[in-house]
């Protein structure tokens, strides 16, 4: 097929990083376990800016922008539900990857850190997201391919939304922040993980 890829090099720029060829290897061999894992995502997504709403109603911005955040990722949930529901693919409980732990767990607790940590980890997770789903994208089947390259321009907006509202939200510059945060990214997603899942690291096994 030849569907246009929009222009990723802000994202690429971003990221510190490629997704390592072991983890698309990975992916490839475990097709079902990545629609799994990124439905997984869509609703976690949808969860974090849903939460963002219910925390910080001073914004108006914020709150128009996670509002719509949250209904794009909600419908590709149903996406991809739907295409697992095609393909006859259950959808198992399974455990996370320590990505999106390991990235939050670096959140500043205090005040107006903790909200600005949490959008550029918001960033960094859907730069992620989109970079992954260009790589892996001409690999797989038409169906498939025609999908995960769909995504890529609205995760883009979702990494400029969440970096336009964290610098909004502080008062200094916030790109040593930023770097911080992507020094652990990049830690996390070069490292290895016991188990494949969308937003794992360099797999141990393929094992669940």
């Amino acid at each position: 097929m030849n569907a246009q890829v929009p222009d990723l090099s802000a994202i690429n720029e971003f990221l510190l990083c490629p997704t390592p060829d072991a983890w698309v290897e990975a992916a490839l061999k475990e097709p079902e376990m990545m629609l799994i894992d990124h439905a997984n995502c869509e609703k976690k997504a949808a969860g974090t800016a849903l939460n963002l709403m219910f925390r910080y109603l001073n914004d108006f911005e914020l709150l128009n922008k996670m509002s719509r955040l949250a209904r794009e990722e909600l419908r590709h949930f149903e996406q991809v539900l739907a295409i697992m529901e095609k393909r006859g693919i259950a959808y198992p409980h399974v455990s996370a990857s320590r990505y999106a732990a390991g990235l939050r767990a670096e959140v500043r607790s205090a005040e107006p850190g903790r909200l600005i940590d949490t959008l550029i980890c918001g960033a960094i997770i859907e730069a992620r997201s989109c970079e992954r789903f260009a790589r892996i994208a001409p690999q797989l089947d038409d169906e498939l391919q025609k999908f995960y390259l769909s995504l890529l321009k609205s995760e883009a907006r979702h990494f400029r939304d969440y970096l336009h509202l964290a610098q909004k939200a502080s008062d200094e510059d916030i790109q040593p922040r930023v770097q911080a945060l992507l020094e652990k990214e990049k830690e996390l997603v070069q490292g290895s993980d016991g188990q494949f899942r969308f937003h794992s690291g360099v797999p141990e096994s393929t094992g669940q």
